[in-house]
């Protein structure tokens, strides 16, 4: 395979792991009601809540009771876009 077109790969499976660490830190955050004039809440936010909105949006069912696991949902399908990109590169 190109060596480019593994590079390009490989740097769009390290910016999906970095954005599962985002939303990790963000549903962490949630919990423990950070001050919200704080910069890294802030950037922390606007880089979640618009996929969080659109999973809520397209996925209503996915908030219940009070609990919302749109990161989770999130989390699941970066981690199978992951893999996938994964497995293309290797074989």
């Amino acid at each position: 395979m190109n060596a480019l077109f593994i590079s390009i790969l490989e740097l769009l499976v390290t910016v999906i792991q970095l954005y599962m660490w985002v939303v990790i830190i963000a549903s962490i955050l949630s919990f423990v009601r950070p001050d919200p004039n704080n910069q890294l809440v802030q950037i922390l936010y606007k880089l979640t809540q618009p996929a969080f909105d659109f999973v809520r949006e397209k996925m209503p069912f996915v908030v219940f009771s009070g609990i919302d696991l749109s990161p989770l949902v999130i989390i699941l399908a970066l981690q199978f876009l992951s893999t996938f990109l994964i497995n293309l590169m290797a074989g």
